[in-house]
């Protein structure tokens, strides 16, 4: 019985398809236009050139291998290359005030810290570092590390200058323009902060830490460095603080420089204001000098050496470092 009944259903809607007027078929054909209009966006789309259709190179690759072959030449030559300052051990006069300043604006800072500390308490994790000023201390959960407690809550204990101030050490170098620091010369070459080393090559004299000064440049010479000046100052023995190749082994720290400058001021604001403003010119001048003196940093870790050079000391913690 059904397939009976469907069979002039289906024929009488055929017959009614084949009726429709021609204006609908014509709608029906241009919005099904409408619907694929955006294939003509790909008539648009640049094509896959051919080597004879492309366009030719700015510099063609002929005149590139000429200039190339050209600087090899240069390099081979013995040629005088006159170096600028203070790649060429000279100091550059403009920054020593500057250098000066970084070093006074330093002590400032650490005898407004050291103020600062004896009425803000300072709270440091135990396990993880993490730092909190003020009291109490905050109750997040964010100790996530290896022996961190199972709630991972952070472990407090009183914290002082250096959790607010992390001190960041580099090798002393006695004369800038030297060797780099060996690895077995880890121990015995002395570590001063970074900051510090940087005032100390751009001008700044410190009797605990001596520092070469050169009167006449040094010239690179076929890519070698030659020195024609004395290689050590007559004042200086060689017996007591340097050795035969030019390091300072004198194990002197450079104490913080906390009780030098009496505060008069008892507005802890007036001293926090005053801790903010050295803050500031600390970091303005060694982005100065810092232009013109070389700080080489590790890619891997937080290792910083100053000088052109970096150190060649395997100190380097990184995750998997000797794989990359």
């Amino acid at each position: 019985m059904l397939s009976r009944l469907v069979q002039p259903i289906s024929y009488h809607l055929l017959q009614r398809i084949t009726q429709f007027p021609i204006p609908q078929q014509r709608y029906t054909t241009t919005s099904f236009r409408v619907l694929y209009s955006t294939l003509s966006i790909c008539d648009d789309i640049p094509k896959k050139l051919k080597k004879f259709e492309r366009k030719p190179l700015v510099t063609c690759i002929n005149e590139l291998k000429r200039r190339g072959r050209e600087k090899r030449k240069e390099r081979q030559k013995v040629g005088e290359i006159v170096l600028p300052s203070p790649k060429n051990g000279l100091l550059v006069q403009k920054l020593v005030p500057i250098a000066k300043e970084i070093f006074a604006a330093r002590s400032e800072l650490l005898s407004s810290l050291s103020r600062l500390v004896k009425y803000i308490a300072i709270y440091s994790c135990s396990i993880c570092g993490e730092v909190h000023v003020g009291d109490p201390p905050h109750q997040i959960r964010t100790c996530n590390v290896r022996g961190s407690l199972s709630s991972k809550e952070h472990s407090w204990v009183k914290g002082g200058i250096e959790h607010i101030l992390p001190l960041v050490e580099s090798f002393h170098l006695y004369d800038r323009i030297g060797r780099a620091v060996s690895h077995n010369e880890m121990l015995q070459v002395d570590r001063i902060p970074a900051i510090v080393e940087l005032c100390i090559q751009a001008g700044v004299d410190i009797p605990e830490y001596l520092t070469r000064r050169r009167t006449f440049p040094v010239y690179c010479v076929a890519g070698r460095i030659i020195d024609f000046e004395k290689r050590f100052p007559k004042e200086i023995s060689l017996d007591k603080d340097i050795d035969e190749l030019g390091f300072l082994y004198k194990k002197k720290r450079l104490d913080e420089d906390t009780d030098s400058m009496e505060m008069h001021c008892d507005d802890i604001q007036a001293v926090a204001i005053r801790g903010m403003k050295a803050w500031k010119k600390m970091c303005s001048g060694a982005s100065k000098l810092m232009e013109k003196y070389a700080v080489q940093t590790c890619g891997y870790c937080p290792e910083v050496q100053v000088g052109p050079k970096g150190h060649r000391v395997q100190n380097c913690q990184a995750y998997k470092h000797q794989m990359r």
